[in-house]
């Protein structure tokens, strides 16, 4: 696909999705979100080990395009939404870590990306807001997001009130994982990925995937779940070179 609404780019292990539509907030239409789908997927069967998500201008993301809304009706509306759940559900089923980059507001849907990404990081500027509680429209979908990252009684603050929190209080609530001067973003962004990346690329896809399959699962469900992926996971390469390595006292040399 010929992307018109992002760029795409590849340095070493690791790409980068900007969104850039800064004349628009960088807005979610229909056809943004379209084009992150399709990167998201492509990067998903590529041996990229890492994603960074950002975005261009002043604003991370405003959220959901109006203009694509004003007048919509309901089979419209439930085709762009399902878009906008098929573009989350992308940036977590893809075997890669997904860092959010952020570097200024992201405003519900906006906000709802973050959220969705494995790990964030925000410059000291930036802001999150489910604004939709200030008007008419609640921030439904947004809000099934920022649940998972922050719990109940905080996105319900959120959501009802719709006033944004600032980056301080996002990494206190738990909605990114650090905070830092708007100088250093990219750097401590890239840092964090790196990390997150060492080892085995095909133990750490089948983990971040086992993950979002059972953390909503009862405690019982979820065990049973991650013990048969587990020990199902023990009989990769990588897996038994890392237990070899351990026993003779030396570094591991994997393959995956």
């Amino acid at each position: 696909m010929a992307y018109r609404h992002i760029l795409l780019d590849r340095q070493g292990d690791f790409a980068t999705v900007t969104m850039n539509r800064p004349e628009r907030r960088n807005a979610l239409s229909l056809a943004h979100m379209i084009e992150l789908t399709d990167a998201f997927k492509a990067i998903a069967r590529s041996d990229a080990k890492g994603v960074i998500v950002a975005g261009n201008g002043p604003v991370f993301s405003a959220g959901h395009d109006f203009a694509d809304m004003a007048g919509a009706d309901l089979a419209a509306m439930r085709a762009l939404l399902r878009q906008c759940v098929e573009m989350m559900d992308a940036v977590q089923a893809m075997p890669q870590v997904v860092l959010a980059r952020v570097h200024a507001l992201a405003t519900a849907a906006g906000c709802q990306l973050v959220a969705s990404c494995d790990l964030a990081v925000a410059a000291d500027s930036a802001a999150f807001a489910l604004p939709g509680g200030k008007g008419g429209w609640f921030c439904h979908t947004p809000l099934v997001a920022v649940t998972r990252n922050i719990g109940r009684k905080r996105a319900l603050e959120m959501a009802l009130t719709g006033d944004p929190i600032d980056a301080a209080t996002a990494a206190d609530w738990g909605l990114v994982n650090k905070v830092v001067p708007a100088a250093q973003l990219e750097e401590e962004a890239l840092a964090l990925l790196q990390r997150a990346t060492r080892g085995s690329a095909l133990s750490k896809g089948m983990g971040k995937q086992g993950f979002y399959a059972q953390v909503d699962l009862d405690q019982h469900k979820a065990y049973a779940y991650a013990l048969e992926l587990m020990a199902s996971t023990s009989q990769t390469p990588d897996a038994q070179e890392r237990i070899a390595a351990f026993m003779e006292k030396r570094p591991p040399r994997l393959a995956g």
